[in-house]
């Protein structure tokens, strides 16, 4: 009897070092975190919503196995973030998470929920810095946008005038036009070809019929032939030459008359913009001036 009891005490202690040995070797440093009693134990209670004691489960996590539990660390940051609203602590997790797991999977969504709880963090402060930053980006971004687009439609519309100025025009009446006055020393000046031209004599100038001129603006009236025409005539100053406009005249084709170049007509607006509001701004006795 003596010797049962000994052995007995025996036997119960070897099964309490036993049930010892099995419970460290659940929780021993070679066991994976996910396999842990207390990490499943938090996900459990984060199933039924019970977030106080899961991160109390998490964090003995930590401090069990220090530096080697980044699932943990993710699981925290999530909880400080969307339960406690505590985003300082969600970045701190967060970022623990990558140092110790840098080539996971989840970096990026990781990434992502740091950059959501720093916004979380600075909208707590008075003047809302990071709102106000980036308020200012996108401003800038549509800015920039805007400039594009109307430089695009600028280009647009200097290509549509081009082409319209370019466009053959079409006859606006059927009046013939009317023989033009032309200064021998001058360039001679383009004009609706007559049926039967007649050269100019070179004599002196003699008294001549009064010849029947049109007019948009009023009836028509005889004009004596030496009397100055509001025809298209160039005429010589000290500055250049000076030119009438008359019903027809473009700056393409003064530049072609006078330059026999019509990428010129550039020097003829220039010359003129006292009087022209635009490259189109050509008004029927209007005096332009004619650069050399």
């Amino acid at each position: 009897m003596r010797l049962r009891f000994p052995i007995l005490y025996v036997f119960l202690f070897a099964a309490l070092l036993f049930v010892a040995g099995c419970e460290r070797s659940i929780d021993s440093p070679f066991t994976a975190e996910i396999d842990e009693s207390d990490y499943r134990r938090g996900k459990e209670l984060l199933r039924q919503g019970r977030n106080q004691e899961a991160l109390a489960a998490f964090q003995k996590v930590l401090q069990r196995r220090g530096d080697d539990a980044p699932e943990s660390h993710l699981e925290l940051g999530i909880l400080y973030q969307q339960h406690i609203k505590d985003p300082i602590a969600a970045i701190y997790h967060y970022r623990k998470f990558r140092e110790l797991k840098p080539n996971s999977p989840q970096a990026d969504l990781v990434r992502q929920r740091i950059d959501a709880a720093t916004r979380e963090f600075a909208r707590t402060l008075p003047a809302q810095p990071l709102d106000n930053q980036m308020e200012r980006l996108d401003l800038l971004e549509k800015l920039d946008q805007l400039q594009r687009e109307n430089t695009q439609l600028k280009d647009q519309l200097i290509s549509v005038r081009t082409q319209a100025v370019n466009a053959p025009r079409l006859p606006v009446s059927s009046v013939a036009p009317e023989p033009l006055a032309v200064n021998p020393d001058e360039s001679p000046i383009a004009r609706a070809p007559d049926p039967a031209p007649e050269p100019a004599p070179q004599l002196d100038p003699v008294p001549q019929p009064s010849i029947p001129t049109v007019s948009l603006n009023r009836p028509n009236v005889q004009t004596p032939a030496s009397a100055p025409r509001p025809a298209t005539v160039a005429t010589s100053t000290a500055g250049g030459r000076k030119h009438t406009v008359a019903k027809g005249d473009t700056l393409f084709s003064l530049a072609q008359k006078y330059y026999n170049n019509k990428s010129r007509w550039r020097d003829i607006y220039a010359a003129n913009r006292d009087v022209m509001k635009s490259q189109n701004d050509l008004k029927i006795g209007m005096e332009l001036k004619i650069p050399q």
